[in-house]
């Protein structure tokens, strides 16, 4: 399992229930034992690690945004701002 592997699975995740959850791609991580893959953010909470990410961003740059209140990507629509962060 590469980060890219798991970007992929992310976008499929995406596609089958338009949108993926932080959470849902850290419990998977943990259950494939790939620790390696997450990072531990200031709060000590298990997040997708920087290299997920940027596998995740490479195939999603200008379809999918983070909306950070409830920790999840999402398609982008038409009211969303330019970048990567949206508003829910």
């Amino acid at each position: 399992m590469t980060p890219e592997s798991v970007a992929a699975w992310m976008l499929a995740q995406v596609e089958r229930e338009g949108c993926i959850y932080q959470d849902d791609v850290v419990d998977f991580l943990a259950k494939a034992k790939r620790e390696d893959l997450l990072t531990e953010n200031a709060d000590g909470n298990q997040v997708v690690g920087k290299a997920v990410l940027a596998a995740f961003r490479k195939l999603t740059e200008t379809t999918v945004v983070w909306v950070k209140p409830e920790r999840y990507w999402r398609w982008r629509v038409a009211e969303d701002e330019p970048g990567r962060d949206a508003r829910g």
